[in-house]
């Protein structure tokens, strides 16, 4: 049973009234914003808020903190009425919501402190919030809990399930999960609608456990929320029936109201039928005192692994080997999609196993894994198959809203792979992730400069995607030599070049062939290694341009779209003289084979760049 009292509960309810009330001014003074989806979560966050939310709103990165993500981020009004209740926020800024310049953007972002992710792209809160509490629960040891707010919307999102999943696999009891179950979505009623029964039967099935209640009854919501505690090794989700709307009976629960501001006139009555303007301001809990902190000594220096002479190495083997030596860094943790045999992160995992969390085939949860163990300031580093990558794209578009700081890692990339055929080769990863604000994009040809650039990621912030040849190649640079972010190497050059050839990864070795061949016919070639995709490093192909005329083959195993030839040649295309680019890429559909079969048959290997290179000389 609750143990609210009658004062207790006038006080929620007036709490209730000023968060439904400041939803509907601020999105009604902004003429836009989601106001109804906001109303049916207000009485559900006001018990929150007053009564189990343990938050120091003037210490926001405080370590005990618990964290509350809305995963409906569209319930912004929401939110930041919380804030202003909580005194993080004046009423003034509250009501410069969705303004040019103000931090109180359509949908929560980090521009907030108290804001850990941005959401808004349903489905990615909840398995997020998942990964802070896999931070909480194994890595910090502190005893915060970190709350979540879904619409029953997003429940249709498998990433949603995936989440659930992990919570429970890792027996996450800090995490609960509430699902804001109105009913409507945007355009007409949700899949379930108000079948509880049905979303609890989901949410056991996947080893939680969950809790129907009345989303507006606060004495229900106050004893649900209670009880979250009682399992420490099961997370709970409480499934509440609300109304979209509530509170204002000219749209409650009426189809055709979502994402839109009430009209002034309405929001007039609305506003005064709830007791107008208000300001009930809340204490919240104080977090749960930390336990003393465990000195851990200094960190020991990383050792990179080395490697010599015309020893063949694949670069995933060699990100696995500088991955193990990173591990002397207690802040590293590395994430895996179920192939760590094949990237090699179980080097990693077998020695530091504390620190290495299986998603399993799940990219997804994975990658919102990362994202929710960089809010606690841990350095993660997840890899799969590069192809499956894509399978997260837009939790790694919304990263980089959220300025998350993850370094993820591609294996399997291009034709190059063989036999496996096209479902496995990663031909449009670079297009991808160049296309990511702020991303850096990195595809090394040589075990010691993976080696070298895997260190260089981990203490670069934004997105940072590697991508890793399968196959062992061999080993071009000394262990002494030294590689930056931004930089590229030449291997080859004269002041008498007449073309240049510009390659990464696996393109490094055809182009160094084909540079041969066409030497022997005595033509000079220069060859670069352009290991740095994004930034790239303009300067040394500005000078290749100069030197060569303007002749250059850019080869990569990769789709021409998107890739290693347009970060050359926009880089190059406000030059006075912009120069003669021939693009040697993947362009055919490839099937099974081996490597050298299929880069031959696509057009990048040693013997069709040479030929690329001969038709730029006759030209």
């Amino acid at each position: 049973m609750s143990n609210l009292t009658p004062t207790d509960v006038e006080d929620l309810e007036r709490l209730g009234r000023q968060l439904r009330v400041d939803s509907i001014r601020m999105s009604t003074r902004a003429g836009s914003g989601h106001p109804t989806s906001s109303l049916s979560a207000a009485d559900l966050m006001a018990v929150l808020l007053m009564r189990h939310l343990r938050y120091d709103w003037q210490r926001p990165k405080l370590a005990g903190n618990d964290h509350l993500i809305f995963s409906k981020g569209h319930a912004s009004p929401l939110y930041y009425s919380l804030l202003r209740a909580a005194d993080a926020i004046t009423e003034d800024e509250m009501m410069t919501y969705r303004e040019f310049g103000s931090r109180l953007q359509g949908h929560p972002t980090p521009a907030l402190p108290w804001v850990d992710v941005a959401t808004g792209s349903l489905g990615q809160g909840l398995p997020i919030a998942v990964g802070v509490a896999i931070a909480g629960r194994y890595l910090d040891r502190l005893p915060f809990h970190v709350w979540t707010l879904c619409g029953d919307s997003e429940l249709a999102e498998g990433s949603i399930w995936e989440g659930l999943d992990k919570a429970s696999h890792y027996r996450l009891g800090n995490f609960t999960a509430i699902f804001d179950v109105n009913r409507l979505g945007q355009r007409g009623a949700t899949e379930l609608g108000w079948d509880l029964e049905a979303y609890g039967r989901r949410v056991e099935a996947f080893g939680c456990r969950p809790i129907l209640i009345d989303g507006h009854d606060l004495r229900a919501i106050e004893e649900a929320l209670a009880s979250v505690h009682e399992s420490a090794d099961q997370p709970t989700v409480i499934i509440a029936r609300t109304v979209k709307g509530k509170g204002v009976p000219e749209i409650e629960n009426i189809d055709g109201w979502h994402g839109k501001a009430l009209p002034a006139d309405m929001a007039e009555r609305a506003i005064s039928a709830l007791g107008g303007v208000q300001h009930v301001a809340v204490r919240t809990l104080s977090p749960e005192p930390e336990p003393p902190q465990v000195a851990i000594g200094v960190p020991l220096a990383v050792q990179l692994p080395t490697y010599g002479g015309e020893e063949k190495v694949a670069t995933r083997k060699a990100y696995g080997d500088a991955l193990l030596a990173l591990g002397v860094l207690p802040k590293v943790v590395a994430l895996d999609g179920e192939v760590s045999n094949s990237t090699h992160a179980d080097e990693f995992a077998k020695k530091y196993p504390e620190r290495f969390f299986e998603m399993f085939i799940a990219e997804q949860m994975m990658v919102a894994a990362a994202v929710g163990l960089g809010v606690r300031g841990y350095v993660p580093f997840a890899s799969t198959f590069a192809a499956f990558f894509s399978r997260a794209q837009d939790f790694i578009r919304m990263a980089a809203i959220s300025s998350a700081n993850i370094r993820l890692v591609g294996s399997h990339v291009g034709v190059e792979i063989g036999a496996d055929g096209p479902s496995q080769m990663a031909l449009g990863d670079m297009a991808s992730f160049r296309a990511v604000h702020g991303s850096t994009v990195l595809y090394p040809c040589d075990p010691n400069q993976t080696a070298q650039l895997v260190e260089a990621m981990a203490g670069t912030d934004g997105i940072v995607y590697m991508r890793t040849t399968r196959g062992a190649y061999p080993t071009l640079y000394e262990a002494s030599e030294r590689f930056h972010i931004g930089g590229a190497r030449v291997l080859r050059q004269s002041a008498q070049d007449q073309v240049a050839l510009i390659g990464a990864g696996v393109t490094v070795h055809n182009c160094l062939a084909a540079a041969a061949e066409l030497e022997g016919e005595g033509i000079r070639v220069r060859v670069i290694d352009l290991y740095s995709v994004k930034p790239v490093d303009r300067a040394t192909l500005e000078a290749a341009a100069r030197i060569t005329g303007g002749r250059l083959v850019v080869a990569e195993d990769h789709h021409p779209e998107g890739g290693l030839g347009s970060a050359v040649m926009e880089a190059l295309a406000l030059e006075a003289q912009p120069p003669r680019v021939i693009q040697c890429a993947v362009r055919l559909l490839p099937g099974s084979g081996t490597g050298p079969e299929l880069m031959d048959y696509v057009g990048i290997s040693g013997r069709q760049i040479a030929q690329a290179a001969r038709k730029l000389l006759k030209g």
